[in-house]
């Protein structure tokens, strides 16, 4: 047996370094690694059988075909070569092309690898024979526009650094669930006499780590952060020599926004107390270090960007930047370490023709003209798309508006291809599926969001059955489509060393350690958190270039509907990774209610339910929980359909489309629903 180092691949913000045991081209064991400067040797329960994943007896291992209908599941497959595959799908793309044009192809991918390599795979490919794009937006680009809004391009802080601050406020991140190493820090934080807040809509996994629990409504965060900060200039505990420095338009903000915004207000509208809300406040402003991590789901509503514009303010206000330990960590900027743009090929000419918001999907599989009428689209389109091409991802389960989504997946005139680990419930949909290799059977390279440690995973066993790597079939592609281009004649290990190669940022030391295997962390710049890289060279609280300039609450979109619903996260799966697994538990999914909002629908503990809005219907159990606020419904997890409580629909049935006031996000958690007790 031998021991091998290697990254998670998985969408987590920790991409934890692992030690991975290879007996006789088997993976027997796996562990975190103890010499990772974020890992530190812990892996999250998901991760501590990967070897289980890897060797399931339910991965696919060879191309099928369906023979018979769509929507139903493997029996209506038989497997095929690779050539036979492969060919199917050249000449599907090149008939389409000829018949339709090129934009009637889409591809359609995401985070099911973290790999620099195999997660833009495809893009140069589809660009290149003109396919219809899409954008990254199914997860969080409002934060990521927050924080942008008001550092530019600075670096992010080093979550580290949590360990020397004296007041931590987890907003909005269920880490044990999604970011489970920064509790480390926290603890050593905590046993040097920091105060830990938690602010979140309802009771997670994570309140036990905490001193203090702020039950918040839900896509208010905005509100409470001007809240706080009215409070703080009330009780003069801004830092005003720092603003006066660093800061552009507090002066503007205080004249023109906080005024209004008296803990009296801010509390109708966030649910938190005026005494909570002062309480927090002034910890907060008056802690040296305050250092806030900010999760991603208060993002997913309408008013996303400004919510986190808005808590991306509260640091500059009170200095915290100045002082270590102190800032704010939204995501970590890791990908400016790596030339990653070689995967986009910039200096071939190759543009998209077309966008499309991946929330979007449903609308443009069923509605030729949905970009158009969006106004993504100067043209008006007639033809709608006749091959999806889906890779990293699962739409039929994971994606906004899944009845309509698979309303158009259903269509007979469009020809689909997924390329999967296992049968998942997007390949229930599929004329042609392609087995997918796990991240130890091929080779990448690894930047997280969360720190500043960057990895390479090697291939350590040969992919099981006939797997293969994003990359090997998007090249296999490319000749069959006839790109005569050296891009695709590269292997993984060509391109993670052009990538580290071509770096600015790392030294030759670094990029040796990196191409040899080892995880290494990133050197920061001194003093790089007051480095402020934007236009004015300060932190814009008032950003000329945005629609909205000033920083103000926006209120969510919401629904005509009494309950707010939340999609929290389970610490067994990641969406709907890890679905693949047995859990062990007969009931994977339920719905938490308040005993007061129960009484009123004369439900109790263990009755079936229905909830429901203008976009879906889903039945499910629920159960009395004195821990969820009135006028809200929690149930956790994205669970594979034949996971799910109800046998027709998943959660996202509910969901819909609606961007965030910024980037396209979506905004998964701005959803209401009517509950019915079920006889």
């Amino acid at each position: 047996m031998k021991e091998y180092k290697s990254v998670c691949p998985y969408d987590c913000p920790d991409a934890c370094g692992l030690i991975v045991t290879v007996d006789n081209n088997r993976i027997v064991k796996v562990r975190g690694n103890r010499e990772h400067a974020f890992t530190r040797g812990a892996l999250c329960p998901k991760m501590t059988h990967y070897e289980k994943i890897i060797h399931s007896p339910k991965r696919l291992t060879t191309p099928l075909k369906r023979v018979g209908k769509k929507g139903i599941g493997p029996s209506e497959y038989m497997p095929i070569s690779w050539d036979e595959a492969l060919d199917a799908i050249a000449n599907n793309f090149k008939e389409v092309i000829n018949q339709y044009g090129s934009e009637s192809i889409l591809r359609y991918s995401y985070a099911g690898t973290m790999g620099a390599v195999n997660s833009p795979a495809a893009d140069y490919f589809f660009r290149r024979i003109g396919a219809t794009n899409q954008d990254r937006g199914i997860c969080s680009p409002a934060k990521q526009a927050g924080f942008k809004s008001l550092y530019g391009n600075t670096l992010a802080i080093k979550p580290q650094e949590a360990q020397h601050s004296d007041c931590i406020i987890l907003w909005g991140i269920n880490a044990t669930a999604t970011d489970v190493h920064i509790l480390h820090d926290v603890n050593i934080a905590k046993r040097k006499g920091a105060q830990v807040w938690i602010v979140d809509t309802h009771k997670t996994y994570t309140f036990d780590q905490a001193h203090h629990h702020v039950y918040i409504k839900p896509g208010t965060d905005g509100a409470l952060a001007l809240g706080m900060m009215h409070i703080i200039h009330r009780d003069g505990l801004d830092d005003i020599e720092f603003i006066q420095r660093y800061l552009q338009g507090y002066d503007e903000l205080v004249e023109q926004v906080l005024p209004r915004f008296t803990p009296e207000y801010a509390s109708e509208i966030c649910g938190v107390s005026v005494s909570q809300m002062t309480e927090l406040a002034h910890a907060y402003a008056t802690s040296k270090a305050p250092f806030i991590r900010l999760g991603s789901g208060l993002s997913r509503y309408g008013n996303g960007a400004m919510t986190c514009r808005c808590i991306n303010a509260l640091p500059a206000v009170v200095g915290a930047w100045q002082h270590l330990g102190g800032g704010l960590l939204s995501s970590a900027s890791t990908g400016v370490f790596l030339d990653k743009s070689y995967m986009q090929q910039p200096n071939h000419p190759a543009p998209p023709k077309r966008v499309m918001p991946m929330i979007l999907l449903g609308d443009l599989l069923t509605n030729p003209n949905a970009l158009y009428e969006h106004g993504l689209d100067l043209e008006f389109r007639t033809t709608p798309i006749h091959s999806i091409y889906i890779f990293s991802s699962n739409p039929a389960i994971t994606a906004p508006r899944q009845n309509l989504v698979r309303r158009g997946l259903m269509r007979d005139d469009l020809f689909v291809t997924v390329h999967e680990r296992f049968f998942t419930d997007t390949c229930k949909y599929a004329d042609i599926i392609l087995p997918a290799t796990t991240s130890v059977e091929h080779n990448d390279i690894y930047n997280p969001y969360g720190h500043y440690t960057i990895g390479v995973g090697y291939q350590l066993i040969d992919p099981i059955g006939e797997s293969k790597s994003n990359w090997d079939v998007i090249s296999l592609l490319a000749q069959r489509m006839g790109l005569d281009d050296a891009f695709f004649k590269q292997s993984e290990t060509d391109l993670i060393k052009s990538m580290v190669r071509g770096s600015d940022l790392l030294s030759q030391e670094e990029q040796d350690l990196l191409l040899a295997g080892e995880p290494v962390e990133m050197t920061l710049p001194e003093n790089y958190k007051l480095d402020i890289k934007t236009p004015s060279g300060k932190i814009e609280i008032l950003n000329p270039c945005e629609s909205v300039p000033l920083i103000q609450y926006t209120a969510p979109y919401g629904d005509d509907a009494p309950f707010w619903l939340i999609n929290g996260n389970d610490m067994r799966i990641l969406d709907s990774s890890f679905c693949e697994l047995d859990h062990g538990d007969e009931e994977l999914m339920n719905l938490r209610i308040n005993p007061v909002d129960a009484n009123d629908y004369s439900i109790v503990d263990g009755d079936r339910v229905a909830i429901y809005n203008n976009r879906g219907r889903m039945e499910i159990t629920a159960y009395l929980d004195k821990s969820v606020r009135e006028g809200t419904l929690v149930t956790l997890g994205v669970w594979w359909q034949e996971q799910c409580s109800d046998p027709c629909v998943g959660i996202n049935a509910l969901t819909a489309d609606r961007p965030t006031d910024e980037g396209w996000g979506s905004t998964f958690y701005d959803v209401q629903v009517h509950l019915e007790r079920l006889s």
